[in-house]
């Protein structure tokens, strides 16, 4: 709630009208608070603050709710996402085994597995973009959050057995595949 309250304060200094002309009593204002933090609970204080000061530098006008969770979505930059269309747009153009592809974010890894790599490659932007979205905005809430995301996991290839076998082993081993194959 105390970084709703600095969200706010910032707004109220900088957009000293609109503010008031938005929200012109206490208890308006409380319910938006209230609104607000739930609406931007997923998110770190870090990420908020951030958010509400891009939103001051990028725009002359009291940022929307909805416009303030774009700015959060922004500011997840910071933490190393990369911002969601960019994300999509990775995860699509990963060339197959996905497993082996080098991934920006392991967020971005598990939202396009989430999503089903068939269906990001074979259907058009406007039916897997909003589900991409969904899936990688949770990943990324859940990093935001302090949770520390695993991304594929790569097998290793033992390396093959160098060392011949012993000259009488070999001797038997050609002796056995002699009498295979009939000579």
């Amino acid at each position: 709630m105390e970084t709703i309250n600095q969200v706010f304060a910032l707004f109220r200094l900088n957009y000293h009208n609109q503010y008031y002309a938005a929200w012109s009593d206490a208890e308006q204002v409380k319910q938006v608070k209230r609104l607000w933090l739930e609406a931007l609970a997923a998110y770190p204080t870090a990420v908020i603050l951030r958010a509400a000061q891009h939103a001051i530098e990028s725009s002359d006008y009291l940022p929307t709710l909805n416009k303030m969770i774009d700015a959060c979505r922004f500011c997840l930059t910071d933490l190393g996402l990369p911002t969601p269309y960019d994300a999509y747009r990775e995860a699509c153009l990963a060339p197959s085994p996905k497993v082996e592809a080098s991934w920006q974010h392991p967020a971005v890894y598990l939202a396009g597995r989430d999503s089903d790599w068939f269906f990001l490659a074979n259907e058009p932007e406007a039916k897997t973009w909003p589900v991409y979205r969904g899936h990688y905005e949770r990943w990324a809430s859940r990093a935001a959050q302090g949770e520390t995301l695993q991304g594929p996991k790569r097998l290793a290839i033992e390396a093959p057995d160098t060392t011949l076998p012993s000259p009488d082993e070999q001797t038997s081993n050609l002796a056995m595949l002699r009498k295979e194959v009939g000579l």
